[in-house]
């Protein structure tokens, strides 16, 4: 198992007034799965992500990324974590506006040690697989949105991850210019990332292998798309039907 959540529960003090965000979610992911989270504003889709990602720890629960017990670590191992296993792909994309497409690429191996050299070339073939070998050298503003995205998922994968996760990844761009984006997420999955997908639209939601609908902090279903072509070991789920892996808390 990739990844293994367990009576995870998120908690925030609003002043006088605790917040609720996760209420006991259990889930495990395999690797290679392609996962889309989906729920109403409020519903705790976020706060998931962002457990997921180590960019917010729990209040409570058991946090499993390959075995290794992530809930209770410290901030420097969690960006260690972060860094190592996690590539990010956001709405607003995140570049550094004085940089150009190959230094914004470049930056998360800045913080692993990895010789100036060797960040260069892989940051350079990870904007070749994007599509972008052209725009090396062009800072954000002189780039479409859809291009910034490409650069925003270099970025991701310059690191070679084990999870790439996507929030809302088309959100600020055209129709036209978020189906080439989720052409391009789709292709990674096909080549064997694990792919997860925070979404408030359907039809992206349709292009996942399996669906996970969130309501007041709870998984409310797990579900596999008709058509998937994941299996996951020892032959669990079954399409458009609630998976045995989850159990959802109270």
């Amino acid at each position: 198992m990739l990844i293994s959540l367990t009576d995870i529960r998120k908690t925030y003090d609003m002043g006088p007034v605790q917040v609720t965000a996760l209420a006991g979610v259990t889930l495990g992911i395999e690797e290679g799965d392609y996962v889309a989270i989906m729920g109403p504003s409020g519903s705790g889709k976020s706060t998931l992500m962002n457990v997921i990602g180590c960019l917010d720890t729990p209040s409570a629960g058991s946090y499993k990324l390959k075995q290794r017990e992530i809930a209770q670590m410290d901030d420097d191992a969690l960006a260690e974590i972060r860094n190592g296993e996690i590539g990010f792909i956001f709405q607003t994309f995140n570049l550094l506006p004085r940089t150009d497409a190959v230094e914004n690429v470049e930056l998360p191996l800045v913080y692993s040690g990895i010789s100036r050299a060797e960040r260069r070339r892989r940051a350079e073939k990870a904007l070749q697989i994007v599509g972008l070998g052209e725009r090396m050298h062009h800072k954000p503003n002189e780039m479409s949105g859809g291009q910034r995205q490409r650069v925003a998922i270099a970025r991701a994968l310059v690191n070679e991850p084990s999870i790439v996760l996507a929030d809302e990844p088309t959100g600020n761009l055209d129709s036209k210019t978020g189906e080439e984006i989720m052409n391009l997420i789709d292709d990674l999955h096909a080549k064997g990332n694990t792919i997860i997908l925070v979404t408030h639209e359907e039809e992206l939601a349709e292009r996942a292998s399996r669906v996970l609908r969130l309501r007041d902090g709870v998984v409310v279903s797990d579900e596999r798309n008709a058509g998937s072509t994941f299996t996951p070991p020892g032959g669990a789920g079954k399409e458009r039907s609630s998976s045995p892996e989850i159990q959802p808390g109270a």
